[in-house]
Parts: C-alpha cells; sequence; structure tokens
C-alpha cells in the first residue's frame, strides 16, 4: 500500500532513464494487496484483485497475469486509481471504527451499553453496516495507510479531516483501556502502581500472530510508566518487543496465572479462550473486546 502517485513518480521515471519504454518493452501495473489473516472464506485466489496500468496494454498483461492465480481481476483506469482503491478501502475501516470508538466512548459518558447500542442498530436491514469498538487499532494496514493519504494531500494543501480525526480517536484508545484499569483498581482500593496485571491477548487481531501495531504494546506500555508489574498471555505469540527494545516473553496460561492478577485486561479475545474459565479464577477483569457476556462467575467485569 502507498500514496496515490507514487507508481508514476517514482518507479515510472526510473525505468525511462534506464532506457525502458513503457508499454512496449517494460509493463507497469498496481495491484493492491487484498488479504484478511485468518478470514476461513476469502483467500487469494477468490478475492477479487484490482489492477491499474501506466497504459490500457500494462493493465492488459497484468490482468493476464494475476488471472492465472485470482478468479476474479478488476482492471481500472490507471495505476494512481489503483493506489486509491486500497487507500480507500482501508480509510473506510479506519474512519468507521474511529466513529464507533468514539460511540463507545459517547456510551461510557451516558451510562449505555454499546455494544447493545450497536446490535440494536445492526437490525436495521439497510443504510447500517456494523462496527464494534476495542482498544485501537492494530495491524499493518488500517492504522497507517490511511495516513499515507493524508500526507500526500497535505503536499496538495488539502487537510483530510476525517482521516486525522480518526486517527487521533483510535489512537487514543490504549490510553483509554489504561484510564479504565486505574479506575477499576481504584474503586477495588488499589493503585495501578505495584498491582500485577494480566493481559490476555498481544495479537493485533483474534487468532493471529501478528503484533504489528497491535494496541497491547501501548497499553502494556503505559501500564508499565503507571508502575504495574505487567505481564502476559498469547497462544499465538510467545514474546513481544516494546519501546527502548524491552523484551517480555509471555507466561503459560494457568488459574495461578489469573488469580494472582490484581487486574486481567482483555485486548485480544482468541477464540482458544475459555472465558467462563477466565471469569472463574480472575478477581477483576477490563474486557476490550465484549469477549465476556453477562454470565455468572468470580471476577467482576468492567466493559470498554
Amino acid at each position: 500500500t502507498t500514496y496515490p502517485g507514487t507508481t508514476d513518480e517514482l518507479i515510472v521515471p526510473r525505468l525511462l532513464n534506464n532506457g525502458f519504454r513503457v508499454g512496449e518493452n517494460v509493463f507497469i501495473a498496481f495491484s493492491p494487496e487484498r488479504i484478511d489473516p485468518a478470514n476461513p472464506t476469502y483467500g487469494v485466489r477468490n478475492t477479487p484483485k484490482v489492477v491499474g496500468g501506466v497504459t490500457p496494454d500494462c493493465t492488459e498483461i497484468a490482468a493476464a497475469l494475476y488471472s492465472t492465480a485470482v478468479d476474479t481481476v478488476v482492471p481500472v483506469s490507471s495505476t494512481t486509481t489503483a493506489e486509491m482503491v486500497k487507500l480507500l478501502e482501508n480509510t473506510f475501516r479506519a474512519v468507521n471504527i474511529g466513529l464507533v470508538n468514539e460511540i463507545a466512548l459517547i456510551c461510557d459518558k451516558l451510562g449505555v451499553d454499546a455494544w447493545e447500542v450497536i446490535n440494536a442498530a445492526k437490525t436495521k436491514p439497510f443504510g447500517f453496516m456494523p462496527f464494534y469498538p476495542g482498544p485501537g487499532l492494530g495491524g499493518h494496514c488500517i492504522p497507517i495507510d490511511p495516513l499515507y493519504l493524508s500526507w500526500k494531500l497535505k503536499t496538495l494543501d488539502y487537510t483530510a479531516r476525517f482521516i486525522e480525526l480518526a486517527s487521533e480517536i483510535n489512537t487514543g484508545m490504549p490510553l483509554y483501556v489504561v484510564n479504565k484499569v486505574t479506575d477499576a483498581l481504584n474503586d477495588d482500593g488499589k493503585a495501578v502502581r505495584g498491582s500485577n496485571i494480566v493481559v490476555l491477548g498481544v495479537a493485533y487481531k483474534r487468532d493471529v500472530d501478528d503484533v504489528r501495531e497491535s494496541p497491547a504494546l501501548d497499553i502494556i506500555s503505559l501500564l508499565e510508566g503507571k508502575g504495574a508489574r505487567v505481564s502476559f498471555h498469547d497462544p499465538f505469540v510467545q514474546r513481544i518487543q516494546l519501546e527502548n527494545d524491552e523484551v517480555m516473553d509471555g507466561q503459560p496460561y494457568s488459574e495461578a496465572l489469573l488469580e494472582n492478577a490484581d487486574c486481567v485486561v482483555i485486548v485480544t479475545d482468541h477464540s482458544t479462550y475459555d472465558w467462563q474459565h477466565v471469569v472463574d479464577h480472575s478477581r477483576l477483569i477490563v474486557d476490550t473486546r465484549h469477549a465476556i457476556p453477562p454470565r455468572q462467575g468470580k471476577a467482576r467485569v468492567v466493559r470498554l
């Protein structure tokens, strides 16, 4: 993923300087990656592939190449259009997640359950698509890609206000989670400093081992900055690297891990976790993913 114009501005001139003739002896096209890790339904072959060439011949040849590997090729008029397609897709998600994260903040102020609101709203059969709040954006695409577009537009004397506001809200969610932990511990008569806090899940999304831009990294660093003793468990991730090159090894999942924690923070809702077991052996849980529905158990549960 890159900003619109990258192919025309950076790649084409270099090839021309090397004596190539675009559309004659070199064929240049851009095709954005579309992949959703851990998606059981859509993979490379059955996800439509957008292709935009510098010339019509470039588009035709690139489309022919990709058609051997994917079921549907979607040709567009230029490389810049193809670059913009990917940014629209990711900006759409980033902005809508930013919106629903702000809705969660609003619902918290109003004393309303944000998930109940969203689940009721999604019964509308038209004009609404559900997104869900969380501890922040993660992964190598959604948190970063829209900012490429924002940067490019600044060079054209335009401010992408939606993008920058969504980024501001989304990047602020880890601090909001830490404040939730702080308040929850205060309600138990405890300070963050010196408390044992266990983070469950550090990958950026459920059932993957990718921690790039994961909000868990910021949450852990912020808690450590407040003097908490933080450990983590993730069935897919054994080790993480925090700021200042600090390396933290994951802990084995056990009843003792949960029972010795002053607070358990659910950051990634991996499907392998037995949430009833977590509730039964924890004292206090801050659930940022709405992983734990209302149920009987030992723990007091604070939701995002």
